[in-house]
């Protein structure tokens, strides 16, 4: 998401709290906070499936491969 994007997100939410916002506002302040959430979702995915965990008997475990590809079926 590129910086006007996030500064218009700012922009709408202060004046949301200082006199409101029109229908029109409103939805543009939707979709823009949910393209921001899916963007940090995606790169907290991405994170997470770079993480390996050591097991107590020495074997290292990716948790992308144990879990990153159940949640890719479940949102088919």
């Amino acid at each position: 998401m590129d910086q006007k994007k996030i500064d218009r997100i700012n922009v709408l939410a202060r004046k949301s709290k200082a006199e409101g916002l029109t229908e029109e506002e409103k939805k543009e302040q939707a979709l823009l906070r949910q393209e921001y959430i899916a963007i940090v979702r995606r790169n907290l995915r991405g994170q997470l499936d770079n993480i390996d965990v050591v097991n107590p008997d020495g074997s290292i475990e990716n948790l992308g491969e144990k879990y990153g590809r159940k949640h890719e079926t479940d949102a088919s």
